[in-house]
């Protein structure tokens, strides 16, 4: 197999939000609020004025929101995925963020994998276990991977079937990593299936 690729590590983590950030929070949202009633006891005189401005800064701050929120709703299409050249051949283009994504059907369920060299297997996300029919809870947690947040366990199982843009293959090695995930991997477990992986223009080109 013809393999000339750069091998990069996603961080698949993601951080969840520390009990002890919620008294801090509660403790900021009062500051605000006391700064917010002394400016309009300070200003009472011209509350025309101020309640004008507030307005003014309260439609910016909306307008920022719904720019995120669009901004959400379209990177899953301006990213892109992959598109078939014909005669076995894959092409991904690469994401503004340097990585490489596919969506692949699993058990006949389309889920969204980023491209890892560094990852041995299909390494799978709780909720994406679960959606291709798996029960994470009741899987025996006998391995182990080491990642950027230390050991984390793992269980290995098999996929009855995977279609990536019309190309099948039948009983995949998987695991299913036992912590948070931001989103499932596809490693050489699959990868290796391909006769040729390479990147041309910009492009991670899968040749089987």
């Amino acid at each position: 197999m013809d393999c000339a690729l750069p091998v990069w590590r996603p961080d698949p983590y993601i951080s969840l939000m520390n009990p002890d950030d919620l008294p801090r929070l509660i403790y900021l949202g009062l500051l605000v609020a006391v700064l917010v009633s002394s400016f309009l006891v300070h200003n009472r005189g011209n509350l025309g004025r101020v309640a004008q401005q507030a307005a003014i800064w309260g439609l910016i701050f909306v307008g920022t929101l719904a720019a995120v929120g669009l901004w959400t709703d379209m990177r899953p299409d301006l990213i892109g995925r992959q598109s078939v050249v014909g005669d076995g051949r894959i092409e991904v283009p690469r994401s503004p963020d340097g990585h490489y994504y596919v969506t692949a059907d699993v058990n006949g369920v389309p889920v969204d994998f980023v491209i890892d060299t560094g990852a041995t297997d299909i390494v799978l996300s709780q909720s994406d276990a679960a959606r291709v029919g798996l029960d994470p809870r009741n899987l025996p947690y006998l391995g182990t991977a080491l990642t950027a947040n230390g050991a984390v366990r793992t269980a290995t199982v098999r996929l009855d079937l995977i279609n990536l843009s019309g190309i099948e293959d039948r009983n995949v090695r998987a695991v299913v990593n036992e912590g948070a995930m931001a989103g499932s991997l596809l490693g050489m477990g699959y990868l290796g299936l391909y006769a040729r992986i390479e990147i041309e223009g910009g492009k991670l080109i899968l040749t089987r």
